[in-house]
């Protein structure tokens, strides 16, 4: 493994129903070959049902995988750890309902014993970075869909993770917010240089996002079987040439 990379996944599977004889059928995932470097923001994209989230499940440690490699940093890991931390599209699951905006994004710290000064500091750090200033004191249900988001990136920078995980986590909100999210999410990513994996099936936000969008096939048996790169400046502009061929591109990928 080369010293750059965070991620490196080799012939890696996923098989539920382990009573049957082995075929293809029995995969949810088989053979992913992938390495993410240092700093990198890469892009899962497929369609729904392809197997995106249980290959991130299993890059975080909740699942188990079946066959192949998982190294981050170096190191085989098969349980979660304080390197790696998801960020779900369902933030309502993730906030603790009885404790304000400040006190959920301190809890991390407050576990690990940071002295109640410190944890403070760095609360109110990841409050102005993802723009939450002047909303310390509400509590999740005086929240909007986006402000419950940002409150959880908050809550999981706020533990300093190298590597963030991001299953959908813009999914469930209406189209302006998620627009103003994805543009508040690559400058947290250029300002902090954190290690991203970022899932999803929209073609737009994939290109919005990613350094790297790796494309998955269909399940059973779905693999990363092609890899764009994306070498458009940040911020990226939907009605530049370059982008809308990148996005017809994918679009024949998915056959529309």
């Amino acid at each position: 493994m080369e010293r750059n990379q965070a991620i490196s996944i080799q012939r890696l599977s996923k098989r539920y129903d382990k009573t049957k004889k082995k075929t293809d059928q029995n995969y949810v995932i088989k053979d992913i070959n992938v390495s993410i470097k240092h700093g990198e923001f890469f892009i899962l994209l497929g369609p729904s049902g392809c197997g995106k989230s249980t290959l991130l499940n299993i890059i975080a440690g909740f699942v188990e995988k079946t066959d192949g490699v998982l190294l981050i940093d170096g190191n085989e890991i098969n349980k979660p750890g304080k390197d790696r931390a998801v960020v779900f599209q369902n933030s309502d699951a993730s906030l603790f309902t009885w404790l304000n905006v400040k006190q959920n994004i301190e809890f991390g710290p407050k576990m690990k014993k940071i002295n109640k000064r410190e944890r403070a500091a760095i609360a109110d750090k990841y409050i102005r970075l993802v723009g939450l200033k002047g909303h310390e004191k509400k509590l999740p249900k005086e929240l909007s869909g986006g402000m419950k988001q940002r409150v959880q990136l908050a809550r999981v920078l706020a533990n300093d993770p190298k590597i963030l995980l991001m299953d959908e986590p813009f999914g469930a909100l209406d189209a302006q917010t998620k627009r103003i999210m994805q543009k508040e999410l690559v400058k947290i990513w250029e300002e902090t240089h954190k290690t991203i994996l970022f899932v999803t099936h929209d073609i737009q936000e994939a290109i919005l996002l990613g350094q790297r969008i790796g494309m998955m096939s269909k399940s059973p048996n779905s693999n990363i079987y092609k890899i764009y790169e994306v070498n458009f400046d940040y911020p990226r502009n939907v009605t530049g040439q370059d982008f809308n061929k990148l996005y017809e591109s994918l679009l024949e990928e998915f056959g529309i």
